[in-house]
């Protein structure tokens, strides 16, 4: 009978102890790690010491100490709910970032946050693991930058160990108390079972095959959720065309080049013509001198010599080309140098070199023709995406999604354009309802905005999260 009774009451028993060894659990800058890249970095600097979207988060907790950490704790949640308070430091900060809301998360717990705080706190400081206003509460180690022996993963792995071992303990045990009750109710037995045929029984068995299955399903549907999720892509491009120069340094708007995210579906890679209304002008790069400009002079066919576009380009072959091209950048050598010795001819042949190899492919054998540029930005075949929609109906500006392109030499994939980061958005996006013609025919939010019941409207509300909207 005491054999039955610790059997049934040995699951209980598990979770009794896996919850009061879990209550010593502490925030650790590893879990705030985590947390950080899957919640953060999409608008906060990984560095911590430079804007984004977002502020830099670097000593963000010395920026509040002039309030209770309560406070800082539910602006991180839902900033929106702060400033509609009257929050001082939180109305500070969303009219600094041009009153764009942060993204909520009701979800982080205060032990989620205290970690996130460590993390950023730690790298700001250039000692992960050390937070600004005071050490990690001791547990016996110094610091490692793992945050002691019970932050992160590692505090589950001791969990799990320490619950194998107590399960070998109390199936040992088990084994002997059912002898002995055997014993005493005149049952006939070999002996207590070894903890080997224990181990290899069929309920046991059956446990661990159902526990691979759960695991099994687990991490393969984890990982399929992201599948194709191409956040920090960064290939490098048939031509290097420096964003900081043109964007940057030159402030052209984005949409001079990229003119279909005002009118259409899609934002348009530019054509060549397009480059060539300022490159007609602009013959030498500041950066690259002759050889990227070269590439799009041989792509359209435009003589930069004799200023001219040449007649019948299609049909010239190889040798032509590169008559015209290397003398190109034969005469501009000879003008920054005086004369064309070895190293100009040899800078000759690696720049034609250079000009075959970007423009031509295995689908492209001819020099002549479009730039096959690299897609950066791609979603599913099933999403239904419209610049038009958010550029001028919105009036997002394009760095909310793409980043401070203007600061990339080399583009890259800055959001994660997750069905989930769209939501967020959708969620916590003001609709711009002033002077914009669109949403005149929301009659009953203009009136309650007018009459004071209403103080924003947010993309949600207005079908933003509808399946069809993006899913047709």
């Amino acid at each position: 009978m005491i054999y039955k009774s610790l059997l049934i009451r040995l699951p209980y028993l598990i979770l009794c102890i896996f919850l009061s060894v879990s209550a010593i659990a502490q925030p650790s800058p590893d879990a705030g790690k985590t947390i950080f890249r899957n919640q953060c970095a999409s608008c906060h600097n990984r560095n911590m010491t430079s804007d984004m979207t977002g502020p830099a988060l670097g000593a963000v907790s010395e920026r509040w100490a002039a309030y209770p950490e309560s406070d800082l704790y539910a602006w991180i949640r839902n900033s929106s709910a702060l400033v509609e308070s009257g929050h001082p430091r939180a109305i500070e900060v969303y009219n600094q970032y041009n009153k764009i809301a942060m993204t909520p998360f009701p979800n982080l717990t205060d032990d989620d946050i205290g970690s996130l705080l460590l993390y950023i706190d730690g790298t700001f400081n250039g000692t992960y693991g050390v937070p600004v206003a005071g050490p990690v509460a001791s547990t016996g180690q110094t610091d490692s930058g793992s945050g002691g022996i019970f932050s992160g993963n590692s505090f589950y792995y001791i969990i799990f160990g320490f619950l194998i071992i107590l399960s070998l303990v109390l199936t040992r045990v088990l084994n002997k108390l059912k002898y002995l009750t055997d014993i005493q109710e005149g049952v006939e037995t070999e002996g207590p079972r070894s903890l080997w045929s224990s181990l290899t029984s069929k309920g046991i068995v059956g446990i661990v095959i159902f526990s691979l299955i759960v695991l099994g399903g687990y991490f393969t549907v984890n990982n399929a959720i992201g599948l194709n999720r191409m956040q920090e892509y960064q290939p490098d491009q048939p031509i290097k065309f420096s964003h900081t120069t043109h964007a940057g340094l030159n402030k052209i708007d984005c949409q001079y080049c990229h003119d279909g995210a005002r009118r259409s579906k899609h934002s348009i890679i530019p054509a060549t013509n397009t480059c060539m209304n300022c490159h007609k002008a602009i013959k030498v790069g500041s950066k690259f001198g002759t050889a990227e400009l070269t590439k799009i002079y041989a792509s359209i066919g435009y003589d930069p010599t004799k200023d001219v576009y040449i007649e019948n380009y299609d049909q010239l072959g190889e040798d032509d080309l590169k008559k015209v091209y290397t003398a190109w950048i034969a005469n501009q050598y000879v003008l920054d140098n005086g004369k064309l010795d070895r190293k100009g001819e040899r800078l000759m042949e690696d720049q034609w070199e250079g000009i075959k190899s970007s423009l031509t492919s295995e689908t492209k054998p001819q020099i002549q023709g479009p730039i096959e540029w690299i897609r950066i930005h791609n979603l599913p075949d099933h999403v239904y995406f419209n610049h038009a929609q958010h550029v001028t109906v919105g009036k997002l500006a394009c760095q909310q999604c793409h980043g401070k392109v203007e600061e990339m030499e080399v583009v890259k994939q800055y959001a994660p354009l997750s069905m989930g980061w769209c939501i967020n958005c959708h969620r916590e996006t003001d609709v711009k309802f002033t002077d914009n013609p669109y949403y005149t025919s929301y009659a009953k939010y203009h009136e309650e905005i007018q009459a004071g019941t209403r103080s924003r409207v947010t993309v949600e509300e207005i079908g933003g999260l509808e399946c069809q909207k993006c899913h047709y």
